[in-house]
């Protein structure tokens, strides 16, 4: 088990033989993590609070965590008091946790092996811009769209949200728009600035993706994120949006572009031939993600495939067969489109001596 360095010692919390009975204490681990530089935050009985550090998990230098500790941390954490009322048949909640002077978090509270673990991703306060996270030059573009869809997937844990933050900051600096979120649980807090964002979530304000979709076509939107399409019903409300003259960001767990269409037509009802022609009218582009270790050392770089909707794109998306497919034009498409694979963007990083070949290798396969 690997300690850091800059992750070593927290002072004792005030309640005896439960120091996070402390909320000083919690936060006071909260903000070392955060100083040391982590990404994520692990709470699990059996170890040491743990951080993710870089692409590295390492630990406190602290007593093993109990059953009795992640019980309290919750109870620090959920603010509902139904939720926390009834902690025993707790089984898994997301949800956001904000300390003022140390950060927002999101939280993913779960059960093993009996008792309660947690997880908490840092969201960094300032939004960042599309230039400072590494994003393809087609998200600019993507984000400037006046409707269709417009999709950000990869795994769990690879950007995505942060793009899409990223793609809504750029729209709000820049354009007069009505911006309507859907979030699980709200991660970035948008201010309005050029553009009026009203940001909901899942649990506090609306009981799901799909009502708050069709409710939100009656909120005058020019643009809605949806967190995630995770259903079939989800999915033909937001191409219906798209299809009224909406713009429509969301996020699908996929791992790139050519599995993102085969999702989006398995997710969908009716006939798939239908679909393809709605999918191809409406559809505008995909930034399909991963994040891979910097070769000095000093965190992650994005690493992207890109598809934008040209008229050869749509034709492919409506008729796969006898056109070419889509990988194709995307190796065609880098001028004037910015379109790329996954192999071009990981072989410019290592070209450009910010990936090793070796963990090239090991991402691509070659």
């Amino acid at each position: 088990m690997g300690y850091s360095p800059e992750v070593v010692s927290l002072q004792p919390g005030t309640q005896a033989g439960n120091p996070y009975s402390s909320v000083e204490f919690f936060h006071q681990l909260l903000q070392k993590a955060i100083r040391a530089g982590a990404r994520d935050v692990h709470l699990k009985v059996g170890q040491p609070p743990g951080a993710r550090v870089r692409s590295d998990l390492v630990y406190f230098r602290v007593d093993k965590i109990r059953p009795e500790n992640t019980e309290a941390i919750a109870r620090h954490i959920i603010s509902d008091p139904d939720v926390a009322r009834d902690l025993d048949k707790l089984r898994e909640l997301d949800t956001s946790y904000s300390v003022e002077g140390i950060g927002r978090f999101r939280v993913n509270i779960y059960r093993q092996r009996g008792s309660l673990a947690v997880v908490m991703r840092v969201i960094p306060v300032k939004i960042p811009s599309l230039e400072e996270i590494g994003a393809p030059k087609a998200a600019t573009d993507l984000a400037e769209k006046d409707r269709g869809i417009v999709l950000c997937v990869g795994a769990t844990g690879s950007g995505k949200s942060t793009t899409l933050a990223a793609m809504l900051g750029h729209i709000n600096q820049t354009m007069a728009r009505h911006i309507v979120t859907i979030e699980d649980p709200i991660e970035y807090l948008h201010e309005d600035l050029s553009s009026s964002i009203s940001q909901r979530e899942l649990g506090a304000d609306t009981h799901s993706f799909a009502s708050a979709l069709r409710a939100s076509l009656r909120q005058d939107p020019d643009i809605v994120q949806v967190g995630e399409i995770r259903d079939s019903e989800t999915m033909e409300i937001a191409l219906k949006a798209a299809e009224t003259g909406h713009l429509v960001l969301s996020t699908l767990h996929t791992p790139d572009v050519a599995r993102t269409m085969n999702r989006i037509i398995s997710l969908a009802e009716g006939d798939p031939e239908e679909l393809r022609d709605r999918l191809g009218d409406s559809f505008q582009g995909v930034i399909a993600q991963r994040l891979l270790p910097r070769a000095d050392g000093s965190g992650m770089v994005l690493a992207a495939e890109v598809l934008v909707a040209t008229g050869s794109v749509r034709e492919t998306i409506k008729r796969p067969v006898g056109n070419p497919p889509l990988k194709e034009l995307m190796e065609q498409g880098v001028h004037p489109y910015g379109m790329q694979t996954f192999e071009m963007a990981v072989k410019a990083l290592v070209r450009n001596g910010v990936v090793e070949r070796d963990v090239a290798r090991a991402a691509m396969g070659f």
